[in-house]
């Protein structure tokens, strides 16, 4: 799994929300190994550290051979996210694509925004 960098925020003492989307996500049904597409969305309020973006890019390319259902898979992200950056609030939202006619949509989050 590729790590994510950070770099330190430029703004600490102040709450602001930073939104990185991938609309190019992939992994695979852990069911048929067929692969799944989805747009990931991160939306967070940084504490310390702010995500570097291309190993974020990396680190969503890690997922392109993995077997992963939608729900685990969003919390996983949110969870690898949060552990690197330590942000005061945190959200992912994975909006996957059809699937036998159906769309899933997934939100994890840290907690209340603040």
């Amino acid at each position: 799994m590729a790590s994510v960098e950070t770099f330190p925020n430029p703004n600490p003492q102040r709450n602001y929300r930073i939104k990185h989307t991938c609309p190019e996500f992939t992994s695979l049904c852990p069911k048929t190994g067929q692969p799944d597409f989805a747009t990931i969305h991160v939306e967070y309020v940084p504490d310390q550290r702010c995500i570097e973006l291309k190993s974020l890019k990396f680190y969503f390319y890690s997922f392109r051979d993995r077997g992963i259902f939608f729900e685990a898979l969003t919390n996983a992200i949110l969870d690898d996210l949060a552990g690197s950056c330590e942000p005061r609030w945190m959200r992912v939202t994975g909006e996957f694509n059809v699937r036998g006619g159906i769309t899933s949509v997934v939100v994890a989050e840290t907690g209340p925004e603040p």
